[in-house]
């Protein structure tokens, strides 16, 4: 499933071809996706500018005068720009033309994405609840080091929770568990407040890295422009159980924490 990192680099790379224009008209082929696509959606957002175009967590947000559009990327999904008269493919469920010429097609194979409605003034139920972005000055180790108290999950799961932290997912939470020498498995509650420090700084340096990069392709992914992410060529744990570790030559090792696949250095991840 696309990141954080990943949703970063497609709305960074969507953002010059949707602010500023107006949306004249939706093609919708397939309304059946992770959730019914929105009739609000249908019904409002044709003929609206495009005032903005912001992230929350792994959620687009199109904003417009009467409300935003949000937008979840699923497992498999994909929003290019492309012109007018490229062809649909079979997977390819909406279009939203602009007064460019060009249009947004969303495309997604699993049809595990979203696009939803949420008016304005209003929080929509998905983004109720979120806790800081990893990127933001309000997350930092003093705040997971004061949640984590008298909690016994593996510290990998607890820092997945969106209610401490949004956007942290599988990938960018073995790297940074790795980054910071904690083993995944440890119950949260138990690691110090400068362990702590040491991993909200790994989190914010990994996921700022990872952007830069274009983010990771694992199976589907690849950024609006149609180039892959190249941070997967960089992953020090992740997917490689059974290689050398990067920085002992330790084999990694794979476990299975919160029902996800878990990659760790046993050397350098001891405590």
């Amino acid at each position: 499933m696309p990141e954080l990192p990943e949703v970063e680099t497609t709305r960074r790379g969507l953002a010059s071809h949707l602010v500023g224009h107006r949306v004249t008209a939706l093609d919708l082929r397939q309304p059946r996706l992770r959730w019914p696509v929105a009739p609000e959606l249908v019904a409002r957002l044709p003929g609206q500018r495009i005032l903005g175009l912001e992230r929350r967590a792994k959620y687009l947000l199109v904003h417009t005068e009467p409300g935003s559009a949000l937008l979840h990327l699923g497992m498999s999904g994909s929003l290019r720009v492309v012109p007018t008269a490229t062809p649909p493919g079979p997977h390819d469920h909406v279009d939203w033309r602009l007064d460019s010429g060009r249009l947004l097609r969303y495309t997604d194979p699993r049809r595990f994405g979203c696009q939803l409605w949420q008016p304005r003034g209003h929080v929509h139920p998905l983004l109720a609840g979120l806790g800081p972005e990893p990127l933001a000055d309000d997350f930092d180790g003093a705040r997971l080091w004061r949640l984590s108290r008298g909690r016994r999950a593996a510290v990998k799961v607890f820092l997945m929770d969106q209610a401490v932290v949004v956007g942290v997912g599988n990938i960018y939470a073995s790297e940074a568990l790795f980054a910071a020498r904690i083993h995944p498995a440890r119950p949260a509650g138990r690691i110090s407040r400068e362990r702590y420090a040491r991993l909200a700084d790994a989190v914010k340096r990994i996921l700022e890295y990872a952007i830069t990069r274009g983010g990771t392709t694992l199976r589907d992914f690849i950024s609006p422009d149609g180039l892959p992410g190249y941070f997967e060529q960089e992953l020090a744990v992740y997917g490689r159980a059974g290689q050398p570790c990067r920085a002992c030559g330790t084999p990694i090792r794979a476990l299975v924490l919160g029902q996800r696949s878990t990659f760790l250095c046993p050397r350098c991840q001891r405590g």
